[in-house]
């Protein structure tokens, strides 16, 4: 076991776990900040998908001790209303069906927008390649993305 500091939305967060662990499991089991979904445990679905500083990863295959001192946001974390652009995108075209996979959607697509905030339909769907959503509500979900690149571009 090892003491870490996570800094987790914003705030510092000490666990004591073994280094190898993934850190989807610190997130779920040690802190409780279940939002992080676990689909597969190969790195394939996208469920688990967190941003690490800027860029979305997917936190099942990333062990604790690789983070180092970079900032881990969860999908508790985007917005403290839930109403960032992307989530409330997901509402106005009611993409969710089961919604097992959506905090990994909405967290891929999220940093989409950071690093590209007027994507076209083929740099949306090369960006989302490899977030499965078993209920296939893909059309809804790039048609979502487009949305919240009009509110991004506004502000």
């Amino acid at each position: 076991m090892a003491l870490f500091n996570l800094k987790i939305n914003g705030k510092t967060q000490q666990v004591d776990v073994d280094p190898a662990t993934p850190l989807l499991w610190v997130l779920r089991d040690h802190l409780n900040l279940v939002g992080t979904k676990y689909g597969c445990g190969i790195a394939q679905c996208g469920a688990c998908t967190i941003h690490l500083g800027e860029i979305a990863m997917r936190s099942c295959q990333i062990p604790v001790s690789a983070v180092g001192e970079q900032a881990i946001t969860t999908i508790e974390g985007l917005s403290e209303k839930g109403d960032h652009p992307v989530q409330q995108a997901w509402l106005e075209h009611d993409v969710a069906q089961c919604g097992y996979c959506q905090a990994g959607q909405i967290m891929n697509a999220s940093a989409l927008l950071k690093s590209n905030p007027n994507p076209n339909d083929a740099e949306i769907e090369s960006a989302m390649n490899g977030n499965i959503c078993r209920c296939a509500t893909y059309l809804r979900i790039k048609a979502a993305i487009k949305t919240a690149a009009k509110s991004v571009a506004k502000s």
